[in-house]
């Protein structure tokens, strides 16, 4: 079973957002993530949901991103994140689907 981190973010202080992801972004990809969505377009289809932006990093399991995001190393990012942006994330865990027809 992989391990998504989805998020919703508004970014409320670039320079802070740049720092944020020059210190997490190694980290993350030493972790074995990879970034799969990063939005620069959205419409929102149903509902009143409009985020500013969204973003889905993959990991080889959803224990693989669980042991990233609750590590000593990111934890320590997590306030700059926050200084940086305001938003949501889920973890999500998921197998493959079959393909459409199979």
């Amino acid at each position: 079973m992989r391990g998504y981190m989805i998020f919703e973010l508004e970014i409320t202080d670039p320079e802070a957002w740049a720092e944020y992801r020059a210190v997490a972004g190694p980290m993350m990809v030493a972790a074995g993530g990879r970034f799969i969505v990063r939005s620069e377009k959205i419409e929102t289809l149903e509902g009143d949901w409009a985020p500013a932006s969204l973003s889905v990093v993959e990991f080889p399991s959803f224990e693989a991103a669980y042991a990233f995001y609750h590590s000593p190393d990111y934890a320590a990012t997590i306030a700059l994140r926050q200084k940086a942006a305001r938003g949501r994330g889920v973890l999500v865990g998921s197998t493959p689907l079959p393909e459409p027809g199979k």
